[in-house]
């Protein structure tokens, strides 16, 4: 009996399905979440910015004084320069301009993340530096992008898709000519680090090295015979902690303070 057919069909379905599992991997990561979130924006600023106004520039990544800060997509015209971050979140989100972290909520979901308007602010001022024009003429524009509500009343430059357009268009004082925005538009394309994957892997590396660096508590030991637990997983400061429920309440372990990231437990 020949089970090639068999074989080869078998291989098929392996392959279909491995191929399938894939695909959904990839659409529910955050790398492509991201992508699609910067991609969605791109097509609202290049559709609806009128072009002889307008210059957009996307994926800009400038060297910094300690390492590098990747912007999304800034735009330049007459009426100034727009800083453009773009965040591709779900759920409810609360926050103000003065909070360092906002909340994001999914259900019985509760998350923080970094203050928009804060990462910003560092984009904008390293571009006010490296063009050598006023911070004042330079806008921060903070746009939301999937299935997330407001709900706590935000700034006029933190909106949903659409509204990063309309916010842009609400800006009509002039504050360069012609001829100064061809110059803007000039040194950032010379100022930024050439892209590519070289480019990208350095600034993920340096932004990993800055949130590793924020998640260290800072520790004063008393005695030096204290011992620093460093968790086995991803080599974070292990904290002691006391289980307030369950039937082990009131025992003492270690939990990695990287949490809820890295969940490593290590019993006291």
């Amino acid at each position: 009996m020949d089970l090639t057919p068999l074989i080869f069909n078998a291989l098929s379905a392996y392959w279909y399905f491995f191929s399938l599992f894939l695909l959904i991997v990839v659409l529910k990561s955050a790398w492509f979440k991201g992508v699609l979130g910067e991609f969605l924006v791109n097509f609202l600023l290049k559709t609806f910015l009128p072009k002889d106004q307008y210059t957009l520039i996307k994926n800009v990544t400038l060297p910094t004084d300690d390492g590098t800060t990747q912007i999304d997509h800034i735009v330049v015209s007459k009426f100034g320069v727009f800083v453009i971050e773009t965040k591709n979140m779900k759920g409810w989100i609360f926050g103000n301009a003065k909070q360092k972290q906002w909340t994001q909520k999914i259900f019985k979901y509760t998350g923080k993340f970094q203050n928009p308007l804060h990462q910003n602010y560092k984009h904008t001022q390293t571009l006010a530096s490296c063009l050598a024009i006023p911070s004042e003429h330079i806008y921060s524009v903070i746009v939301f992008i999937g299935d997330s509500t407001f709900k706590t009343r935000m700034p006029e430059n933190v909106t949903y898709a659409r509204g990063c357009v309309e916010y842009i268009k609400s800006k009509h004082e002039t504050h360069y000519t012609a001829e100064q925005v061809n110059e803007i538009v000039t040194a950032i394309e010379a100022g930024r680090l050439t892209r590519g994957l070289k480019t990208n892997l350095q600034h993920i590396k340096h932004v990993k090295t800055i949130i590793t660096a924020k998640q260290i508590p800072k520790v004063v030991v008393e005695h030096s015979d204290i011992e620093q637990k460093l968790c086995p997983k991803c080599g974070t400061v292990m904290i002691l902690r006391e289980a307030k429920k369950g039937k082990n309440t009131g025992n003492q372990f270690w939990g990695c303070s990287n949490f809820p990231q890295c969940r490593t437990v290590i019993g006291n």
